[in-house]
């Protein structure tokens, strides 16, 4: 891991999103990245169209000249707002202990400029709702939804509280991604000196297949000088992992993202989307 993508809107998850960002940067001595976006729509007033036909020429052109001085006002408050935000990314970095970053503002749509960074991150740090976060308690933000749907990359969606990171659990189901997961704990030296918990969630006629999946996912990261707390739990695997974390008081949870289409996921919902809103954890999500 070199490159680590922070993306943030200044809302009250933007601290946390820092700091989680900043101890993966220093656990993988990763450079990183802050991205911030200001929204193209919040510097629109109004349609600047011909109102000539409505209320008179005059009137319609004295309209027109307020309304773009209001767009130029508009546009010079989201660059201070922007260049706030930013300030409080690079001092809360430094607070860190993080001093080679870079930060960057652009003006558009978060999913329309996400691609131009995301090619260059090996890791993509998001809070898991915005601006809004006050009003949409218990959702996932449109912005982080449709980027973890989207994204090829690991993904760390943060929540609102900060917790130092010391026990890791994997929601591990035996897949190419959980082993993807494997790989990436096995290859991660500095998380040896924390808590890891393999957790498999069974069904009740398949308790043996989870026991060997288990087994063999234990064998891999004790070759590589880990030596997990292992757990086979019959149940829903939302309520499961759910329960396991509060229990066991995780402090990261690293599952596999989406495996539905979306259409399905709109219809049944998902572990991963359900989890990500109820957790109060980070949430590590891979592909």
């Amino acid at each position: 891991m070199k490159n680590i993508l922070l993306c943030t809107d200044g809302s009250s998850f933007a601290e946390n999103v820092y700091k989680y960002g900043a101890w993966f940067a220093n656990q993988f001595h990763a450079y990183i990245n802050v991205l911030f976006v200001t929204d193209i729509r919040s510097q629109q007033v109004a349609s600047t169209g011909n109102f000539s036909g409505s209320i008179g020429f005059g009137a319609s052109e004295n309209l027109l000249n307020e309304l773009v001085e209001l767009e130029h006002k508009k546009a010079k408050l989201n660059n201070q707002r922007a260049r706030l935000i930013l300030q409080n990314a690079s001092e809360t970095l430094k607070a860190e202990g993080i001093e080679d970053f870079n930060v960057t503002n652009k003006t558009g749509f978060l999913v329309d400029c996400f691609q131009e960074f995301e090619s260059n991150s090996d890791l993509i740090v998001l809070g898991k709702r915005g601006e809004a976060a006050e009003f949409a308690s218990g959702h996932l933000g449109a912005n982080v939804d449709r980027i973890v749907r989207s994204s090829s990359k690991p993904c760390l969606v943060i929540p609102r509280e900060f917790k130092l990171i010391e026990r890791i659990l994997v929601a591990y189901d035996g897949s190419v991604t959980g082993k993807k997961i494997l790989q990436f704990l096995a290859s991660s030296p500095s998380f040896k000196n924390l808590e890891i918990h393999l957790l498999t969630v069974a069904k009740s006629n398949k308790v043996q297949v989870a026991m060997d999946r288990l087994n063999e996912a234990k064998q891999l990261l004790a070759g590589a000088g880990f030596d997990p707390i292992c757990s086979i739990i019959e149940g829903e695997s939302e309520k499961v992992i759910g329960n396991y974390v509060t229990q066991q008081d995780i402090s990261l949870l690293l599952m596999g993202a989406y495996g539905h289409s979306r259409i399905r996921n709109l219809v049944i919902g998902s572990t991963t989307a359900q989890l990500l809103r109820s957790s109060n954890i980070p949430v590590l999500l891979f592909r």
